[in-house]
């Protein structure tokens, strides 16, 4: 119901690159019941004439419709795949892993994450989304890993960070990341930026109005510096 004020605000930050969970591939009683609900999917009504790509990936299927993850690229996604990684039938998470062509930079991999809210089904999504960076992402590859961890008792670092050498951009390699939780008022830190072969120069939390009306979930802002190789 707030997508066009989602779109303006993401417009008025202007990342690079948008991580972005539970968009809206299709919703057909939305369609019927707002006048303004947009004709396009929501990733791609987001992005447009901003960015320059896409990419979607579903992880819930309904009767209505479906939803999922979705990156926005400023620059050439030149794959992007989705994975599974739900955990019961009645909670449905993805993995969306896309490639993405800077110019005269090598290919940065982003994989934009929805995890569990039960804490064994964290433990084994970041098992499947070690495993994957381990099969798919060369380890000197610049990696971004962006979303909703829902992991307000810090386990990735432990899990995740520890086994792949990345960094949280908020905490560093010993710290602690952002609360994000609830946007109003931030809390609980369930939202994460771990990235591998990239300097942090800064790190935001954008919560209160007009995110709060927008988001139960405050948005979070990096700027990154790519490293020698």
């Amino acid at each position: 119901m707030v997508v066009h004020e989602l779109r303006e605000r993401l417009r008025h930050l202007r990342p690079d690159i948008a991580f972005l969970q539970e968009v809206q591939g299709r919703h057909l009683r939305n369609e019927r019941h707002y006048p303004d609900w947009p004709e396009q999917p929501q990733h791609q009504f987001l992005a447009e004439d901003v960015w320059q790509q896409a990419a979607y990936g579903r992880s819930a299927l309904y009767d209505h419709g479906h939803h999922g993850n979705a990156v926005l690229s400023s620059f050439p996604i030149v794959s992007a795949q989705n994975q599974d990684i739900s955990d019961s039938r009645l909670e449905r998470r993805g993995l969306l892993h896309c490639e993405i062509q800077m110019p005269g930079l090598p290919v940065v991999h982003g994989i934009c994450v929805h995890l569990s809210l039960r804490g064994r089904g964290r433990r084994r999504q970041m098992c499947d989304i070690a495993e994957r960076i381990e099969a798919c992402v060369p380890r000197d590859a610049p990696l971004i890993v962006a979303g909703d961890f829902n992991d307000w008792r810090n386990r990735a670092d432990n899990l995740l960070a520890e086994r792949l050498g990345l960094t949280e951009v908020f905490g560093g390699r010993d710290g602690r990341p952002a609360r994000t939780f609830p946007s109003n008022f931030p809390v609980l830190r369930l939202d994460r930026i771990y990235v591998r072969g990239f300097g942090v120069v800064s790190a935001r939390v954008c919560f209160g109005p007009p995110w709060s009306s927008i988001s139960d979930h405050a948005a979070i802002v990096a700027e990154l510096v790519m490293e020698a190789r």
